[in-house]
Order: C-alpha cells, then structure tokens, then sequence
C-alpha cells in the first residue's frame, strides 16, 4: 500500500494526484456532458455508454478487485463485502426507480401548470443534492484506489469519467427541463462536481490512517463499477440487436479494455 504523508512543507505526490484526478474528473465529465447534451449529440452518448461498460469492468475485474485479494484481509470478508455492494446498488436504483415511477404514474386528477413547475424545480435541486453526495463518494474511492496504487487510481478515476459523462447528460436534461438555463445548469453541475475533491481530501486523510479498510473501499468500488455495467448499461445496449450496431459496441467495449490496459502498462495494478 502507498505510504501517503505529507513532510513538512512539501506536498505528497499522492495528495496531488488525488486532488488532480478528482479535480480534472469533475470539470471533464461535467464540460463534457453538457457539449453532448447541448449539441444533442446521441450517437455519441451511445457509443460511450459501449465504451464505459470496457473501462469499468477491465478496472473492476482486473484491477481494484486483484489488488483487494493481494492485501492481507480475509478473502470471505472481501466476497461479503462484494455481495454487500452489489445489493446495496440494487436497493438504491430500486429506490430510484420506485421514487420516479410514484412521481409519474397517473393519479386521475390534473395538476395545475404552476405545480408542475415546482416540481420540476424540486426535482432539479434533488438533482443537485443527489449528484453531490455521488461525487463525495467517487473522490472517496479515488483516494482508496491511489493510496493502494497509483495505477490503479488512475483507471478509477477513467472508468469514474467513463460513467459520469452519459449520466451528467441525463441530469443536464433533468435540469433544463427544470427551468434552468444552460449557463445555470452548467455552473451549479460544476460546482456539485468538485464535491469529489472533498471526498477525495477525506479518503486521503482517513485511510492513511486506517489502511485495512482501502481493500474494502476498493471491493466496494468494484461492485458498483460491476453493477452499473451489467444491470444498467449492457442492457441497454442489448436494444439494438442489429448487427450494424453491434459490432460497434463490441469494438468499443473491446477499445475500453485495451485503454486500461495501456494506461498500466498490460499489467495488473
């Protein structure tokens, strides 16, 4: 595991690349949401949802996963805590899902312009809120994923874009259709952004100091990365069943896989 102190006045290369990962993370994903989603550029979301799905499991399944196994914890409590990820994701999206469909489902009585209006609003906020808080999380685990190698927290904070981006441009839309303008839309998505670097500080700072939980963090990680991928992204690829789609997709899985490769070097984290 990297030893992450800082020495007198001199700034510990692994803070710096915490706080550059999340930093650039933030602002990439976020700027490159809102190009796609103000351009309406949908093929491009759809080829990088192929690409996203390459990156997050290469780095779940052949990186944050066989560097948690390498560390001393016990394998039967890293399995719990992977099933415990995938569940919990579960329950979240199952929340999510339920909240959405209660918001919408016809309830026999017409709601007035004015009342649809807050909602929307309400929902732009809880938007807001929500993408907060994930960001928190994500600097988190980029923290976790460089603490234990700065590999591998670079390929998290890859496969952490990968995903953000086609996600932001739902939360764009969200937002818009909220009444916010586009420059509103872009400022306050920025600034929630930049929650990651907090979270990032806080993994930094608290793990160092509590080194057996990073292979928990990063097992947890994984299981998300590994949720997203089969439960939610795949299946939507699964849509266009065409061979004309297709082979794109498998291509830019495949170019998702050799890009982590590539950035460590075709060797495990």
């Amino acid at each position: 595991m990297a030893n992450a102190r800082s020495r007198g006045f001199k700034i510990d290369p692994i803070l710096l690349s915490i706080l550059l990962a999340t930093t650039i993370a933030g602002v990439f994903s976020i700027t490159a949401a809102a190009v796609f989603s103000f351009a309406l550029l949908s093929k491009m979301v759809e080829r990088m949802v192929s690409l996203s799905v390459g990156i997050m499991l290469s780095t779940s399944l052949l990186h944050a996963l066989p560097e948690a196994f390498d560390s001393k914890a016990d394998p039967r409590s890293l399995f719990g805590t992977l099933l415990a990820g995938l569940l919990c994701f579960f329950m979240l999206e199952k929340l999510a899902i339920l909240r959405h469909s209660h918001h919408h489902e016809g309830d026999g009585h017409h709601h007035a312009h004015g009342h649809d209006a807050r909602e929307a609003g309400k929902a732009g906020w809880m938007i807001l809120i929500g993408d907060g808080m994930h960001n928190f999380t994500d600097g988190i685990l980029i923290a976790a994923a460089f603490l234990a190698n700065p590999q591998l927290g670079l390929v998290t904070g890859l496969a952490i874009i990968a995903h953000e981006i086609p996600q932001e441009i739902g939360d764009f839309i969200v937002l818009l259709n909220a009444g916010f303008t586009r420059t509103r839309a872009y400022v306050f998505n920025l600034l929630c952004s930049l929650m990651a670097v907090a979270g990032g500080l806080l993994g930094y700072f608290t793990l160092d100091r509590a080194s057996g939980l990073i292979p928990y963090v990063l097992v947890f990680a994984a299981s998300g990365f590994i949720y997203i991928a089969v439960s939610d992204l795949m299946p939507q690829m699964q849509r266009r069943a065409t061979v004309r789609e297709s082979v794109p997709q498998v291509l830019l899985i495949g170019a998702g896989v050799l890009i982590v490769l590539f950035l460590t070097g075709g060797h495990r984290a």
